[in-house]
């Protein structure tokens, strides 16, 4: 598959549609909860009529390309597919909250190789192609090269079983920690430069495909709580499981490393 200016546009095209979708849905109140996919995530009826709208449109210009979107539950069947999550923050925009986005990303042989992450408070786009720049509404952007301290900001997840572990209590005291309520978001102001890390603990591979793609564009670090790689991974034997992220300038990355494993 060629990602090239013109194939790009289109995806961007695509992912602004969804996401004015959704953001007239919630407008419209048509935020009801129609059940849980599982312990913690949450699925409306804008999740459902997004993934619809994204996959029928991705087909229109993409045949060749499988699909795959989180509320569809049908992994696809070759190593070249779209990996979709029509609202990435169902629980904030089941609550009319702003803070969600519309994620979309080419996987190939195990790699995310486009992504493309749309903000519809704020009309955001966040892009990338394997090998060009990170881009915001198309201009360049970069990690930063801030350390942890008080006035740098570090994503944290909410769901910590147990409490809070210590780790996390020390970012809290260190710096202006923030949780979103929406990975691939706080992964997206990793990209930018708003965040030196986000640390997430139950992503599943459609929350992190496209952030990933464009923080390694942006300079970003990005590896498991153990400091590996994440990228390739197995579809054969990805099951919908959730994973442990870190990513985080370069500065910092290898502190957060040494935080998590103490």
């Amino acid at each position: 598959m060629n990602i090239g200016p013109r194939e790009l546009d289109l995806v961007i095209d695509i992912a602004e549609q969804g996401g004015r979708l959704v953001r007239r849905m919630q407008r419209e109140g048509l935020t009801q909860i129609q059940g849980k996919s599982n312990d913690i995530d949450i699925v409306t009826e804008a999740d459902l009529a997004n993934e619809r709208f994204i996959r029928q449109a991705l087909a229109e210009h993409f045949p060749e390309v499988d699909f795959w979107g989180e509320e569809s539950n049908q992994p696809p069947e070759s190593e070249l597919y779209w990996i979709v999550d029509p609202i990435d923050g169902t629980n904030n925009f089941a609550h009319r909250m702003l803070f969600f986005t519309v994620s979309i990303a080419v996987m190939h042989e195990g790699e995310p190789i486009v992504g493309v992450i749309f903000e519809p408070a704020t009309d955001s786009m966040y892009t990338a192609v394997k090998g060009a720049d990170a881009q915001l509404d198309g201009r360049r952007i970069t990690a930063s090269e801030e350390a942890i301290d008080k006035f740098a900001s570090v994503g944290l997840e909410s769901h910590f079983e147990g409490g809070a572990p210590g780790w996390a209590c020390e970012l809290m005291t260190r710096t202006r920690f923030r949780n979103l309520g929406t990975t691939a978001l706080q992964l997206a102001y990793v990209a930018k430069g708003s965040m030196v890390a986000t640390i997430a603990n139950t992503p599943k591979l459609w929350d992190i495909a496209a952030g990933v793609v464009i923080n390694e564009a942006a300079g970003s670090r990005i590896t498991n709580w153990q400091g590996e790689k994440i990228f390739p991974v197995d579809l054969d034997g990805y099951d919908g499981h959730k994973y442990q992220v870190v990513v985080a300038n370069t500065k910092v990355h290898p502190e957060v490393i040494t935080l998590l494993n103490r």
